[in-house]
């Protein structure tokens, strides 16, 4: 999928487990739905950093670029070096180790380490970084034809009111865990469940996505999961455009709805 559904559909991901939280009366704060659908948000973008042509390798101008070619290069040097007989021959590393359920658990958890034990910059970091991206996704037209710097002051003065907001008493610093020292141990969540979602959104693209590596099924180890290719649909296609994309609107808007209990 293209860069606003899967920030659509990370968005609508967290307001999703906000209305099941509800439901098991271990409710959200609101600000821990508001900031967790935009950092699902934004962690949805983030498993193209393998892609020099994704949304998120414009993010952060020549830094961005620069990471997603290294990646691309990573992810193809693992993809060599632990592909089975029944993988397919590759030129570039695209939909292989950042799309699977293994760099999604790694990059959350490493986010909810630098976030208990880096203090506040780290949080502010980790903010910061996931309002551009969704800015990037969400808000795509204008990010696109406005300046960098713009979409960048407004993430960075996002992520400042954000955290001000959170570390109020009962706001939802400690939503989740709640012993002392781990404060926003829960902000690896919206990042693990962003990555996962990209890759299932992908998974429904005529390529299919290894999510499942390094688990090998058959002569394969980057297995492409994906529905029979009969109801799969390309990156971009009027099906994502428009059906998936409003589709993933309303589900965010119930799930919010139900999680703030207003239905």
């Amino acid at each position: 999928m293209m860069g606003p559904a899967h920030s659509l559909s990370g968005a609508a991901a967290w307001l999703g487990v906000g209305a099941a939280a509800a439901a098991a009366d271990h409710a959200m704060p609101w600000p821990v739905l508001v900031v967790g659908a935009l950092i699902c948000a934004g962690a949805a973008l983030a498993p193209d950093l393998d892609h020099k042509s994704a949304t998120i390798s414009r993010a952060f101008g020549p830094v961005s670029k620069a990471l997603c070619g290294i990646v691309d290069k990573l992810s193809f040097a693992v993809y060599k070096a632990t592909k089975k007989p029944g993988d397919a021959r590759r030129t570039g590393g695209h939909r292989t180790l950042t799309h699977t359920w293994l760099w999604a658990v790694m990059i959350g958890g490493g986010a909810s380490a630098l976030a208990v034990l880096g203090g506040r910059w780290a949080v502010l970091a980790l903010l910061f970084i996931h309002m551009v991206l969704a800015v990037e996704g969400l808000l795509w037209r204008a990010a696109r034809v406005s300046s960098d710097v713009l979409v960048w002051l407004l993430g960075a003065t996002s992520a400042w009111i954000l955290a001000g907001v959170l570390d109020k008493p009962g706001n939802g610093a400690d939503w989740l865990f709640d012993a002392p020292g781990q404060e926003y141990l829960w902000l690896g969540l919206p990042i693990v469940l962003g990555a996962l979602v990209h890759d299932i959104g992908d998974a429904l693209t005529v390529s299919g996505c290894p999510i499942l590596w390094p688990i090998p099924l058959g002569r394969k180890r980057w297995y492409p999961i994906g529905p029979p290719k009969a109801i799969r649909f390309r990156a971009g296609s009027w099906v994502e455009m428009k059906v998936l994309m409003p589709l993933f609107m309303l589900l965010g808007g119930v799930g919010g709805a139900a999680a703030l209990n207003v239905i």
